[in-house]
C-alpha cells in the first residue's frame, strides 16, 4: 500500500471517529431535545436569591438550608461577592430567605460553596453542615456546626486531599466522613475537555474519613449529585452525561457494589431524598448544549425529576415540573417538605412551588 492510500485511510478513519464523537457528544448533551412547559400551579421567586441555589437540603422541622453565588470554570457568574448559605423557613408564610453568618477561621473572601449536606449526631442532636468550597477554583470541604438559636455556622476544619480534586457533590455519613463525587478526571481545563471528548469514563466516588481514603466506586462520565436512602443501605449517584442514576448498595463503608442504573432522559444534577417516601427528586438540565451555551435569546431551561419505588422492578420515573427558562434557568436541585417543593438553579434564581 502506497503512502498515499495509508494517509487517505488515516483520514477516513479519523473522520470516522471524529463523526462518531460529534454524534455521542450531541447525544451525551441531549442538544436536539426541545422541553414542553410543564408548570406547577403556584410558584413564587425567592426573595434575595438572585445568583443561584446550586444546592439545597430540608431539617425535619421546615428548615432549608441553601447554597449560593457558585462560581465555577466554564460557567457564567453575574456576581463577584463570595458565596453565602442561606436558611428559609418553610413554615413561615413569607418565604424569605435569611443568611447565616459564619464564624471561626474560614476565609469568606474566597468562600464559594458548591454541594451541601447535613448529619445530625443522635447522640447530641447537634446538626453539622458539611460544604463542597472552591476558593481560587480548588475543591476542599467545609465541616460546619449549625447553630440554630443563633441562625450561624461554626466552622469547625477544612478537609483536603489529593483524591478530593474535583469534588462537586457531598454526602455526609458521619461527623467527620463522608462520600463525595468527583465530575471530572482532572482540574486542568484542557484535560477535562479532552477526557469529555474522547468518551472517556474516568471519574469517580471517594470515601473520607479521618483514617480512611478512598475511591469505591469508578467508571462514570460524570459523578455529580450523591445522596443516600433514609435506611443508610444505599447511595445514589447521578452520571450526569449518561442521564442516568446509578444505585449502589454500602456493604461496608468503603466498599459499594452496583445494583442498577436508572434512565431519567435529563442531565440530572443534585439528588435530594424524601426521608418519608424514599423518593428521589432531581433538579435536571434539559438541554445541556443550551446550559452550556447560555444564549439569552434562548436560554436554558429547568426540569424537576422524582423517582418513586426505586428498588423495585419497576421504579417509576416521572417529570414533575419544566420551564423552558423563562421562569428559571439551569435547575441544579429539587426538594420537597409537605406541599412545598424548592427549585434551585446553578447560577439564577430559586423558585418555592405548591405541589397538588
Amino acid at each position: 500500500m502506497g503512502k498515499f492510500a495509508i494517509l487517505s485511510a488515516a483520514v477516513l478513519v479519523l473522520a470516522v471517529f471524529i463523526g462518531r464523537r460529534l454524534y455521542a457528544l450531541n447525544h451525551m448533551a441531549l442538544a436536539s431535545r426541545e422541553l414542553t412547559q410543564n408548570h406547577l400551579p403556584k410558584c413564587q421567586l425567592l426573595e434575595d436569591i438572585e445568583f443561584g441555589a446550586e444546592d439545597i437540603t430540608i431539617l425535619r422541622d421546615g428548615l432549608a438550608l441553601l447554597s449560593t453565588g457558585l462560581k465555577y470554570p466554564g460557567l457564567p457568574s453575574y456576581s463577584d461577592d463570595p458565596g453565602k448559605i442561606y436558611t428559609l423557613d418553610l413554615l413561615s408564610p413569607d418565604l424569605r430567605p435569611v443568611p447565616l453568618v459564619i464564624e471561626g477561621s474560614l476565609d469568606l473572601t474566597t468562600f464559594n460553596p458548591h454541594g451541601i449536606s447535613v448529619f445530625r449526631d443522635e447522640n447530641d442532636g447537634a446538626i453539622y453542615l458539611f460544604v463542597v468550597n472552591h476558593p481560587h477554583h480548588a475543591s476542599q470541604v467545609e465541616i460546619f456546626q449549625f447553630v440554630e438559636e443563633k441562625n450561624s455556622l461554626l466552622h469547625l476544619r477544612t478537609i483536603k486531599h489529593d483524591l478530593l480534586h474535583n469534588v462537586n457533590d457531598i454526602v455526609a455519613v458521619g461527623v467527620d466522613s463522608f462520600y463525595a463525587t468527583n465530575d471530572a478526571y482532572s482540574s486542568n481545563e484542557g484535560v477535562k475537555a479532552l477526557v469529555t471528548i474522547i468518551g472517556l469514563a474516568w471519574c469517580d466516588v471517594v470515601y473520607y474519613s479521618p483514617t480512611e481514603v478512598k475511591v469505591v466506586a469508578e467508571g462514570f462520565n460524570s459523578a455529580n449529585g450523591i445522596n443516600i436512602s433514609p435506611d443508610h443501605r444505599y447511595l445514589y449517584v447521578s452520571d450526569i452525561l449518561d442521564h442516568e442514576i446509578d444505585v449502589l448498595e454500602i456493604q461496608k463503608k468503603d466498599v459499594l457494589v452496583p445494583i442498577k442504573s436508572i434512565d431519567v432522559g435529563s442531565l440530572c444534577d443534585n439528588v435530594e431524598v424524601d426521608t418519608e417516601t424514599g423518593d428521589l427528586w432531581l433538579g435536571c438540565h434539559p438541554n445541556g448544549a443550551k446550559f452550556a451555551f447560555n444564549n439569552p435569546e434562548d436560554p436554558p431551561g429547568s426540569e424537576v425529576i422524582r423517582i418513586q419505588n426505586i428498588h423495585s422492578e419497576q421504579p417509576v420515573v416521572s417529570q414533575v415540573y419544566a420551564d423552558d427558562g423563562k421562569v428559571i434557568i439551569g435547575s441544579s436541585v429539587a426538594a420537597r417538605y409537605g406541599k412545598k417543593l424548592l427549585i434551585g438553579t446553578v447560577y439564577q434564581r430559586a423558585l418555592c412551588c405548591s405541589l397538588p
